[in-house]
Formats: C-alpha cells, sequence, structure tokens
C-alpha cells in the first residue's frame, strides 16, 4: 500500500508512514459496529502520529476481500468506505483488495522479473481482469516459477514497479477494486503522513 501511496501523492517523500497492524475486520461489521471498529483504528493511528510528534494527515486501511468484484464487494465497499469517512478524522483511503492484494501486482507483470529474474508472470494472468481471478497468491506460487513466491515478496515488487514508472499507469489488465483505491487516493486534497494496513 505504501508504495501506491507514494506513487500518487509525491507530496510524500519526506513524510514517514506508518504501519499500524490490526487484526480487526471491517467487511463483516456494520452500523455502530463498523463505527466503533474504526474508531479503534483511528485511535491507534492518533496514538502513533502523537508518538512521532506530528499530525495524522492520512490514513489508509488495508482489508483482503477474499471475493471477487461482485456485487456483495460493491455493496461492501460503500458501507465501509462511508463508515471510514464519517470516522476519519484526517483522509482516508479504503484499500478493500478483490480477491486479495497479489490481484493488483498482476496488473504490473513487468516489476516481477526485477525481483527475481526467473520470475516471469505467465500468459493466463496477463491482460485480464485480476479482479475476478481466486486466490492470485496461490497462482503466483505455482506459475511463477522458482523460487517461490511468498506473501513478504509483494511489497518488493511493488516497489520496483513503482520505482521503474509502472504503477503510474497500469496497461496490463484491470482490476476495479485497485482503480477504486487509486480514485480515493486522488481525492485526498493534501499529504499523508500515516496509514494502517491490515491483513
Amino acid at each position: 500500500m505504501a508504495e501506491i501511496v507514494k506513487q500518487h501523492h509525491p507530496d510524500l517523500a519526506g513524510a514517514r508512514l506508518v504501519e499500524i497492524s490490526d487484526k480487526t475486520r471491517l467487511k463483516t461489521a456494520n452500523g455502530p459496529d463498523l463505527a466503533a471498529r474504526i474508531r479503534t483504528i483511528v485511535g491507534k493511528a492518533k496514538g502513533r502520529a502523537l508518538r512521532a510528534r506530528g499530525p495524522l494527515v492520512g490514513l489508509v486501511i488495508h482489508e483482503d476481500m477474499d471475493g471477487c468484484t461482485d456485487t456483495e464487494y460493491t455493496r461492501i465497499r460503500a458501507n465501509v468506505a462511508g463508515a471510514l469517512s464519517r470516522e476519519s478524522p484526517c483522509n482516508s483511503a479504503l484499500a478493500l483488495a478483490a480477491w486479495e492484494s497479489e490481484a493488483w501486482l498482476l496488473l504490473f507483470p513487468d516489476a516481477f522479473p526485477a525481483v527475481r529474474p526467473n520470475w516471469k508472470i505467465p500468459s493466463q494472468l496477463r491482460g485480464r481482469d485480476t479482479g475476478t481471478l481466486k486466490s492470485p497468491k496461490e497462482e503466483l506460487k505455482r506459475k511463477l516459477g522458482a523460487p517461490t513466491f511468498r506473501e513478504s515478496d509483494g511489497p518488493k515488487v511493488a516497489e520496483q514497479a513503482r520505482s521503474s514508472g509502472l504503477l503510474a499507469s497500469p496497461s496490463n489488465g484491470t482490476n476495479r477494486s485497485y482503480e477504486d483505491f487509486v480514485d480515493e487516493l486522488g481525492r485526498w486534497p493534501g499529504a499523508a503522513a500515516s496509514r494502517s494496513r491490515r491483513n
């Protein structure tokens, strides 16, 4: 998430992006329960900003949808993003990744061999709607080649995609959940200094 935020907010080059691990699930919550869960995450983010002696000016919450970009995705995203907008004291964006964030990485296939020279995204995973792909992480593990893809490789691929200019405009497939996230980031009027990531 950090690489995507940096790509779409280059004004953050000197800002401190802070990751907050939190197991709270938002996609299954509604009403007052959802608002309370978001307030808990906001409280943790405010605490981190206070310890860092800086303002909390942006909050990104990441959760994997564990489902495709269908009508259920639309409903959950509207519910959670709306509550996040109401409860957040600063710029906010919801990274509700369909199926999971590895599907977003498939939008940038040329970044993979830059991380591991032997890696090549096979043709059946290129140029498609990756928001409809079930379990992309497992697909990458099976089809990418040696060494086996691990979740910890994702940030390296994203960093390579940003540094090589690929994040600027994905041209190899689509993913509505990625586009929704980038659209929300694009509506921020200022810089962000903190983010929350939850898997």
